[in-house]
């Protein structure tokens, strides 16, 4: 930095080894998961066909979509490991992203289908045969607890992985629910307990789909991480010594899990700009695990230029959001 009026470009490594689950175990664990949906959704469907259960045969259409679900994360998990290469300059990690949407977007559409199948067998129930439909769907709980324990062993700190584990884990709670209509319909001949059932599996599903579309939406929209509070962290970060003025201020999430910050930082006259960036890195990896920085930093009187009377920033004549100062953060740079 000549003259210590540059700027200064700080970046950190962040390899992000705390999760603690390699990558090549992730993918491990899914296609694990992956082979037990699938064999048991095919014998599912014959068995759903036969016994006429909605809940079965909508197991069988769920268990498709997880089978779907982790084979998309699995495409995913892929293109995210590609370097950045060309004009994706931080490589294909929100294709990740793309995969969560997509999962939580196809919970949505199904749970629709099967709302209006379900409201159709309510007025008109079929007979059911509930010792074929509890004896499946008891099959299904130990295969779906077998697979959710496959994928929980996974990194679900990964949006994509999330998502995929999401369908799972609803699919487990459909055989729940199947099982106890057929115990209903085996003791009872109540077969309207099979649409009920479905239902109370749908309100799950839109729930865990509106879930996943909005994480990812977040992440689109480049909003700030879930926890981190962006007036807050301006303020803390203007009160740091030496630093007068914080603005052009960014925190977003790259992919799930990866939080990324900018910012343009003015510090004190003949203050030290490479202490002060490295005392913010420091406070951003500590307090908010924010290991991806880029910050600008330039002395206050070094942009104060003739034809900027008023001490504006030439560099950020329209700065974007609120400029945080060291005077509102109740911590003016101290006298040396």
């Amino acid at each position: 930095m000549g003259d210590g009026h540059g700027h200064d470009h700080g970046h950190d490594d962040h390899g992000h080894a705390g999760h603690g689950v390699s990558a090549d175990a992730d993918r491990r664990w899914l296609t694990l998961a992956l082979g037990l949906i699938g064999v048991f959704m095919a014998g599912e469907v014959v068995v759903g066909l036969i016994a006429r259960s909605l809940a079965l045969l909508s197991d069988a259409a769920h268990m498709l979509t997880d089978a779907g679900a982790i084979a998309l994360a699995l495409v995913a998990m892929r293109l995210a490991a590609r370097p950045p290469k060309g004009g994706y300059t931080f490589g294909l990690k929100r294709a990740e992203i793309l995969s969560a949407q997509a999962n939580g977007l196809t919970m949505i559409l199904l749970g629709v289908w099967l709302t209006v199948e379900a409201v159709r067998r309510l007025i008109d129930p079929p007979a059911v045969a509930g010792g074929l439909v509890l004896a499946t769907a008891l099959a299904g709980i130990a295969v779906n607890l077998a697979a959710a324990w496959a994928m929980s062993r996974a990194n679900r700190a990964s949006l994509n992985v999330e998502g995929a584990f999401q369908h799972v884990v609803n699919d487990l709670f459909a055989f729940i629910a199947a099982a106890l209509a057929g115990l209903v319909i085996l003791l009872t001949g109540f077969s309207r307990a099979d649409p009920i059932a479905t239902l109370v599996v749908v309100a799950l599903m839109f729930k865990a789909g509106y879930g996943l579309i909005r994480a990812s939406g977040r992440i689109f929209l480049e909003a700030a991480p879930t926890g981190i509070d962006p007036p807050a962290l301006g303020a803390q970060l203007a009160g740091v010594p030496d630093v007068v003025e914080v603005h052009d201020l960014h925190v977003w999430e790259i992919t799930s899990g990866e939080p990324a910050l900018s910012a343009h930082v003015l510090v004190a006259e003949g203050r030290d700009c490479h202490a002060v960036r490295a005392g913010i890195q420091d406070l951003l990896r500590r307090d908010y695990r924010i290991t991806h920085s880029t910050l600008q930093v330039d002395h206050a009187d070094a942009l104060a230029a003739p034809d900027h009377p008023d001490g504006a920033d030439p560099h950020c004549e329209d700065p974007h959001g609120v400029s945080y100062r060291a005077s509102a953060a109740g911590a003016p740079p101290a006298p040396r």
